[in-house]
């Protein structure tokens, strides 16, 4: 089949995300370096090098991948580049004890299991090597084999909720400078942290801005109009905020919208292409979707010290000492059929928009975003499963063509203009998960310094070229650092709560200091031997984005 002839069925686009909040010298063990060491291990490398071996058999992987600033900056960081290939050593050291003491207690299963353990960081360590222990240029190289390229917020700041347009803003000024740098290409979309959206309006803070009174209400630009600011063309969001919208211009009965169709955000040129539910779910529930089959190997019970699994998941509810032996085997047939299961589910789905009267010129998309890490890190077969879904998109099955976002839009455009209400992918649809009685207080924090930085940045000092601009760019970090939406969802969700809350204190605590220190700065011009020993210790602490501008804040 020609490229530019229309797919059978219909076109489907994949997009991954991947992204770990800043953990260097914030932590180790169990909270804060081994997450990025165990997601570089365990799903970056194992990616890059199913994308490079496919691409030695003439398999052209079309895929998004979402790269957050954050990621990258850690990802090219001295510290992590050490620490990496001592990790995949120690696991490797780690899987061959565990292989003795297999062999010892005539445990010849499991200790064939720790073997391959062994292999499999071995193999990591190896793929690291190729890229002269640089995963960036890894990144670089996938690109130039097919792999789409994509940016995110700089430290995933949950932009609905970001208190001044200035913040919202240098998250992705911040976003588009470090993608450029990094990875050599200006990026043409983006993921929106959580797929929260909201538009142009009237702002009221949710919470009152720490020690200020409750500001007036202004308005504010919609998330669409700082996208384009910054050259971003299209993005992703949750179905409903599709189906919900309102054509531009409204229209008598209203125009049924799909959400296998991209659309134009009204009063911008920015598209956002839909998430599919059906697809989502089967993804990524560990209950009803693919990674809770009982072949798979099991997340949570592990061999310690060294960390390994060899129990598989065995059966729904079940205590950790009732998991039975993982048989790669029989996980990865069950990875083969999970991916012809999709492709099949794909089919149907698209078949299905084409007999509502779809039309050629707007041929139906089912896009499908998740996080990268669910694949090889939390499902430890999810790589196999992507690369048999790669393989069945390249041959078409079932008349299901991959393409990307930019291509269809270049090719077929946009199906409407549209104005959308505000939204996420988190439960409820809305912004419950990083908004409520257990995040008020970290939003009201955020809120006094988004305000402080919006003021001061008028200020010429703040950017002129010496000390004081010094002390701008880190009063800057620590504000972008206190912005992820990685902390309040912790909160909320429970997982590593105690991690999230000391990493957001300390980082207020840090801006706290650095106010002292820039209004005395303002009134001195000098600064004292301390006050330039704090600086330079929270430079290094979070020397996060080390070319940053304290400019972006201008509005």
């Amino acid at each position: 089949m020609k490229k530019n002839e229309l797919p059978a069925t219909g076109f489907f686009s994949l997009v991954l995300h991947a992204h770990q909040p800043y953990v260097l010298h914030h932590g180790t063990w169990p909270h804060g370096l081994e997450w990025l060491l165990e997601a570089a291990a365990e799903t970056y490398l194992p990616f890059l090098r199913t994308v490079r071996r496919l691409h030695e058999e003439g398999i052209t992987v079309c895929v998004h991948l979402s790269l957050s600033p954050v990621l990258l900056q850690q990802l090219i960081h001295p510290v992590f580049k050490s620490e990496l290939p001592a990790y995949l050593r120690r696991k490797i050291t780690a899987a061959r004890e565990d292989e003795s003491f297999f062999e010892l207690a005539g445990e010849q299963h499991l200790r064939n299991l720790a073997h391959q353990w062994a292999e499999r960081f071995q193999i990591a360590l190896e793929e690291l090597k190729f890229y002269n222990g640089d995963l960036v240029e890894g990144f670089r190289r996938a690109q130039s084999q097919g792999v789409l390229l994509l940016t995110s917020a700089a430290t995933h700041g949950y932009i609905p909720l970001l208190g001044t347009d200035a913040s919202a803003k240098a998250q992705f000024r911040t976003a588009v400078e470090v993608h450029e740098q990094q990875l050599g290409s200006r990026p043409r979309g983006v993921w929106l942290p959580e797929c929260g959206y909201r538009p142009a309006g009237n702002w009221h803070f949710p919470v009152q801005p720490d020690g200020l009174n409750q500001p007036q209400d202004e308005m504010r630009a919609g998330t669409e109009s700082i996208l384009a600011e910054s050259g971003l063309e299209y993005t992703f969001v949750d179905a409903p905020l599709v189906e919900d919208a309102q054509t531009v211009p409204v229209t008598n009965p209203p125009v049924k919208l799909s959400a296998y169709l991209p659309y134009m955000i009204a009063g911008s040129n920015v598209a956002v292409f839909p998430r599919d539910p059906r697809t989502a779910f089967q993804v990524w529930s560990p209950q009803f979707g693919y990674p809770g089959d009982f072949h798979y190997l099991d997340f949570h019970k592990k061999r310690w010290p060294g960390g390994h699994r060899y129990w598989r998941v065995t059966g729904t509810e079940l205590g950790m000492e009732a998991k039975q032996p993982y048989y790669p085997d029989a996980a990865a047939e069950s990875a083969r059929g999970h991916a012809e299961h999709l492709v099949a589910l794909i089919a149907e789905t698209l078949r299905n928009q084409k007999r509502s009267n779809r039309t050629a010129q707007h041929p139906p998309i089912l896009t499908a975003p998740f996080d990268m890490e669910l694949f090889g890190h939390w499902w430890h077969e999810g790589l196999q499963f992507l690369e048999h879904l790669f393989r069945l998109l390249h041959a078409e099955t079932n008349g299901v063509r991959a393409i990307a976002c930019d291509e269809y839009l270049k090719t077929y455009g946009i199906a409407a203009n549209i104005r959308m209400h505000e939204g996420s992918w988190g439960t409820n649809g809305d912004h419950s998960v990083w908004l409520n009685s257990e995040t008020s207080q970290l939003l009201s924090t955020v809120y006094a310094a988004e305000l402080f930085v919006r003021d001061s940045a008028k200020l010429k000092q703040w950017t002129d070229g010496k000390t004081g601009e010094r002390i701008a760019r880190q009063l800057c970090r620590e504000l972008l650092l206190m912005e992820a939406s990685d902390w309040p969802s912790l909160i909320t969700t429970g997982a590593a709560r105690d991690y999230a809350e000391d990493r957001f204190r300390g980082h207020a605590e840090a801006f706290q200091l650095l106010r002292s220190i820039w209004n005395e700065w303002l009134a001195t011009a000098t600064l004292s031997e301390q006050q330039q020993q704090q600086l330079e210790e929270l430079e290094t602490l979070d020397g996060v984005f080390s070319r940053l501008h304290s400019a972006d804040w201008k509005s």
